[in-house]
């Protein structure tokens, strides 16, 4: 099945059959005779000036139809596969720019583990929500995993009010997950400071989660002691460092986790988050239809090609093999 991207201009093919009707009426009658056998074998290969303009009328076909952008639509796919439902809830407060978790930030380690947990997936939906002060869906429950990876790389710091919302968090992660077919539903929540903003109070988002079956693994980002933190911008933009203690709360964490059923980790490097995905990995799944499209094929070239190929031939016909003398 072919596609045109342009099919108004298959309109001007109609002008072919005119030109042709317009061609044969249009040459005049130069002499009457009355006995036409002296002509027969002078218009015995007569039939040979035909080919140059059929070649002509072949060629226009193929560059009208090139020209109307013809392309194969790609193909639906509804695979099935087992697999469960995931939103990844990052905390994006000026604190996850702390270093303290190697050579990069608290929030650049979370990205790339992220990243790396979208990429292992095949029929897994995950969405993806940040908070700070607020909280807000980056992208949706999808199994669209480029766009999802691009989205998580698009993560940043200060495209929200700051401010630590675990509760306001949390409940846009259970809201995206609520509706989503399936009976494995997982929010992963990674923070690293102590619930200060928002109107929702994280036990009650929790217990939400729990109603709708949704399990909540919580993630403590940052090492113990202190930390390498931003404590105020200077006039260039840049942030000023300090050295502050490193406060998690854990045990609205490990509420958090036990209510729902999941688990509640410390993050005190990269390895430990992987570890953390990782377990997320092994969770139990259930059948989905996992629906796939292919990409449309454009199929120009080879009606570009016929064309030339053909306007070509005719150039070498009406040269070399068929001359009107007039």
């Amino acid at each position: 099945m072919i596609g045109f991207a342009r099919p108004w201009l298959l309109v001007l093919l109609l002008l072919l059959p005119w030109w042709w009707w317009r061609r044969r009426h249009q040459d005049a009658v130069a002499a009457v005779v009355s006995d036409t056998s002296p002509f027969v074998a002078a218009t015995r290969g007569r039939w040979r000036l035909l080919i140059p303009p059929l070649l002509r009328s072949l060629t226009l076909v193929a560059f009208l139809t090139a020209a109307a952008g013809p392309f194969r639509p790609g193909d639906r796919l509804v695979v099935s596969a087992n697999g469960i439902a995931i939103v990844i809830a990052i905390d994006v407060s000026t604190s996850m720019m702390a270093e303290d978790l190697g050579s990069s930030s608290r929030i650049e380690v979370a990205k790339t583990e992220a990243i790396a947990f979208v990429r292992g997936r095949n029929a897994d939906r995950i969405g993806l929500v940040t908070f700070a002060g607020e909280a807000l869906t980056q992208v949706p429950v999808t199994l669209d995993y480029p766009a999802l990876i691009e989205g998580i790389r698009a993560v940043d710091i200060g495209a929200l009010e700051d401010g630590t919302a675990i509760g306001s968090g949390l409940a846009i992660a259970v809201a995206r997950l609520r509706k989503v077919p399936g009976a494995s539903k997982v929010v992963v929540l990674l923070t690293d400071g102590v619930n200060n903003r928002g109107l929702i109070d994280p036990r009650t988002a929790a217990e939400t989660a729990a109603a709708f079956g949704i399990k909540v693994y919580t993630v403590g980002i940052g090492s113990q002691g202190e930390a390498r933190v931003p404590t105020r911008r200077d006039a260039t933009g840049g942030y000023h460092y300090e050295n502050m203690p490193v406060e998690i709360d854990e045990a609205l964490l490990k509420d958090i986790a036990q209510r729902t059923g999941g688990h509640y980790f410390r993050a005190r490097d990269s390895k430990a988050l992987a570890v953390i995905f990782h377990e997320v990995d092994q969770l139990a799944r259930a059948p989905v239809d996992a629906v796939r499209y292919t990409r449309q094929q454009e199929r120009t070239l080879p009606f570009l090609a016929a064309g030339l190929l053909l306007l070509a031939v005719e150039l070498i016909v009406s040269t070399k093999a068929v001359v009107r003398v007039p």
